[in-house]
C-alpha cells in the first residue's frame, strides 16, 4: 500500500508532515521532533476524538519536510498553516497586518506609520499592535520636535539655492522649517536620536537627557530654550503616565495568558519595556481536532512573536510548555509581580472571549440578513446600518466612450432597478479621478434635488486616488459628514478610509469582504457591458451612415431597436420593416449581406 511505503521512508528526524486528501489537497500540516514516530502513531493508535479518525480516513498520500532542529519545524508549522489553512488544522482567527513607525532613510528624515516594512535602508520600528497606539506616539513626537511631514528633497544645494517654500506646517507652528534653513541637519538629526530612543521605549533615557540638557541650558541663562525643554519633559512625562507602569525591576518580557472557552482559545499579549506594557493584543484560535491548550498556546507564542518581531529574552506563561527556542527563557510565576502580570494578561484575555461570546449570541439571533449588515457596520466602524449601499465605477477602455456605473444593494442584495450608468461630460481625455468627482457630484445633487433617500454607504472601486475624488464631491455638496465612504483597491483587497493613510486588511473568508467584492465585482461589470454596447452601437452608426439612400432619421429608428451590427447582420426584410419602410430594410440588410 502506498501510504504504508511512505510512512516507511520517513526518517528518524525533526521536521513537518502535510496529510494530502485523494484531490491534492492538504487538508494537516504537523510538526514533528520524530517524523517516522510521529506520523506513525495516526495509523496505530484508536482516536477517542472523532474529527482525527475523520482525517486519518481521508488520508490519501502524505508528505514531509526535514529541518536541523525542533524550533526550525515549530516555525514552519506555522508558515504552512498560514498559508494554506487546512481544514483541519486550527483555525487562527487573526488576519492582521500590524502597523510600524518608520524613520526614512533621507536628508532630514520624516518619521511615519506604514504597514509595508521593505527592505529600503529606512529604520522600522514595531510592529505595534494597536493603531490608536501608533497615532498616540507619532502625536507625541510631532508636538516634542515638530518634524517635518513634507516629501520635499532636502538637500543641501537645493535649500542654498532656496529652491522651496515654507508650507502651512511651518506657519501654524507644527514645523521648524529645514526647507528653507530655519532649522539645521545637525539640530534635526539629534531629534530624530531622541525619536529613536521613544520608539524603543527608552523613555526613561529621553526624559534623563532633557533633564540634563534643560539644567545646563538654565545655568548658560538660555532660560527659553529651558523653557523649551522643560516643556518637552512635561509632555513625554504625561504620555508615559499613559502606560501601564507594572514594575520598575521587569524589563523586556513577553507575558502569554489563555482562556478556555471550548471550542474558542483567547491567548493574551502583553509586551514589557523597562517596566512599562507597551502592546496589548489578543488571539482567537478555534480547535479543530481536540487540540490541547499546551498545542495552542504553542502555536500563538509562534504565531504573535514572529507578527510583532519580538526579541525578549523571556515569556512568562500560565503552565509550562515544550517550547524548542534556544536562548528563551520561561518562567512560570506563583506569587510575585510576575504573577500579577501573568493575572492581568489573562483577565483581558477573559473579557475578550467573554466579548466576542457575547456578540455570536447576538449575531445568532439576528436574521441572516441583519446579522451579514451588522459584521459589515463592525468592520468598517460604521454609525449606521448599512441597508443602502452604492458602489461606483469608471470605464473608458482604449480611452472612448468614457462611462460609469453606479450598483445598488439593499439588504446586502443588488437591487438592478435601481442601477444607473453615466456619460462622461465635463472630463476630457481618461482621467479617473476627475470623471469620479462628476459622477459622484451629479448622482447625489439629483438625489438632494428629488429628495430620494440617501445611501448608508458609498463604494469606490479603487484606491486612495478615486476615493479622494469621491470625498471632494461629498464636500461640495454638504454629505461629507452624513454618508460613509470606502475605497476597495483590486490588488490586494485594501479598503482605504478618507484621511487615513492606512487600508484595513479584511479576512480574506469574510463576509464583510464578499459583500465588498460583490459591490465592486457589479459595478464592474455594468460599467463593462455599457461601455461595450456604446462602443459597438458607435460602430453601428458610422456602418449606416455609409449606405447610400439611407437618411439620420432611418438610423436613429434602427439604433433604438438594435446595440450592435451582430444582431443586424441576423435580421430579415420583413422584421427591419416593424420599424423602418422597406425600401430602407432592403438597402441595410443588402449592406451587410454583401459584408459577410
Amino acid at each position: 500500500m502506498e501510504l504504508e511505503r511512505q510512512i516507511k521512508n520517513l526518517p528518524d528526524t525533526p521536521g513537518v508532515y502535510q496529510f494530502l486528501d485523494s484531490q491534492g489537497k492538504i487538508i494537516y500540516v504537523g510538526k514533528a521532533k520524530n517524523l517516522k514516530k510521529r506520523v506513525s502513531s495516526y495509523f496505530t493508535k484508536n482516536h477517542e476524538h472523532g474529527k482525527t479518525a475523520v482525517l486519518v480516513r481521508k488520508i490519501h498520500s502524505i508528505e514531509h519536510i526535514v529541518v536541523d532542529s525542533e524550533q526550525d519545524a515549530l516555525l514552519l508549522e506555522n508558515n504552512l498553516i498560514k498559508n494554506y489553512q487546512p481544514r483541519y488544522n486550527v483555525l487562527l482567527k487573526d488576519d492582521k497586518t500590524f502597523p510600524w513607525v518608520v524613520i526614512r532613510k533621507e536628508a532630514f528624515p520624516r518619521v511615519h506609520s506604514t504597514r509595508n516594512r521593505t527592505n529600503d535602508g529606512s529604520e522600522y520600528f514595531g510592529p505595534f499592535t494597536s493603531a490608536r497606539s501608533v497615532r498616540i506616539i507619532l502625536d507625541l513626537i510631532q508636538q516634542v520636535y515638530k518634524l517635518r511631514t513634507c516629501s520635499l528633497p532636502l538637500s543641501p544645494e537645493a535649500i542654498q539655492e532656496k529652491r522651496f517654500k515654507p508650507c502651512l506646517e511651518y506657519h501654524i507652528g507644527n514645523c521648524h522649517a529645514p526647507c528653507i534653513g530655519k532649522q539645521t541637519e545637525k539640530d534635526y538629526n539629534e531629534s530624530i536620536q531622541v525619536v529613536r530612543k521613544i520608539l524603543k521605549g527608552n523613555l526613561s533615557s529621553v526624559l534623563s537627557y532633557l533633564k540634563t540638557w534643560m539644567a545646563d541650558a538654565a545655568d548658560q541663562y538660555q532660560f527659553e530654550l529651558a523653557q523649551n525643554f522643560k516643556e518637552k519633559i512635561e509632555l513625554i512625562k504625561k504620555f508615559q503616565s499613559r502606560s501601564t507602569v507594572v514594575s520598575s525591576k521587569i524589563s523586556n518580557v513577553d507575558v502569554f495568558s489563555l482562556y478556555d472557552a471550548d471550542p474558542y482559545v483567547y491567548v493574551n499579549y502583553l509586551r514589557l519595556i523597562e517596566g512599562s506594557i507597551i502592546q496589548a493584543h489578543t488571539m482567537e484560535l478555534k480547535r479543530k481536532l481536540n487540540e490541547s491548550n499546551e498545542e495552542l498556546l504553542t502555536l500563538a507564542i509562534t504565531e504573535i512573536r514572529t507578527a510583532v518581531y519580538s526579541s525578549s529574552s523571556e515569556i512568562i506563561l500560565p503552565f509550562k510548555i515544550d517550547y524548542p527556542v534556544s536562548g528563551l527563557k520561561i518562567t512560570v510565576p506563583m506569587v510575585g509581580e510576575k504573577k500579577d502580570l501573568l493575572d492581568l494578561s489573562l483577565r483581558n484575555a477573559r473579557l475578550f472571549g467573554m466579548e466576542k461570546k457575547k456578540m455570536r449570541g447576538e449575531q445568532s439571533r439576528l436574521k441572516p440578513v441583519n446579522r451579514i449588515l451588522k459584521t459589515l457596520q463592525e468592520d468598517l466602524s460604521l454609525s449606521k446600518l448599512p441597508v443602502h449601499i452604492e458602489c461606483f465605477d469608471n470605464s473608458n477602455i482604449q480611452g472612448t466612450n468614457p462611462v460609469a456605473s453606479c450598483v445598488v444593494f439593499l439588504n446586502a442584495k443588488p437591487a438592478k432597478k435601481e442601477y444607473r450608468h453615466f456619460h462622461i461630460k465635463t472630463v476630457e481625455g481618461p482621467n479617473d479621478f476627475a470623471s469620479m468627482e462628476e459622477i459622484i457630484e451629479r448622482r447625489y445633487s439629483r438625489l438632494l434635488k428629488e429628495e430620494k433617500s440617501l445611501p448608508q454607504l458609498i463604494v469606490i472601486d479603487g484606491g486612495k486616488g478615486q476615493l479622494n475624488a469621491a470625498v471632494n464631491s461629498l464636500d461640495k455638496l454638504g454629505l461629507r459628514h452624513q454618508i460613509a465612504i470606502v475605497g476597495i483597491a483590486k490588488r490586494l483587497e485594501e479598503i482605504y478610509f478618507p484621511d487615513d493613510p492606512l487600508p484595513l486588511y479584511l479576512d480574506k473568508t469574510s463576509e464583510s469582504l464578499r459583500i465588498l467584492q460583490h459591490l465592486r465585482n457589479e459595478a464592474h461589470r455594468f460599467a463593462i457591458t455599457f461601455h461595450r454596447n456604446l462602443r459597438s452601437k458607435s460602430f453601428l452608426k458610422s456602418e449606416l451612415e455609409g449606405i447610400k439612400g439611407v437618411g439620420p432619421q432611418t438610423i436613429e429608428e434602427v439604433l433604438k431597436h438594435l446595440k450592435s451590427d451582430e444582431s443586424i447582420k441576423d435580421l430579415r426584410v420583413d422584421q427591419l420593416s416593424n420599424w423602418i419602410p422597406k425600401s430602407k430594410a432592403i438597402l441595410i440588410v443588402n449592406h451587410f449581406k454583401t459584408k459577410s
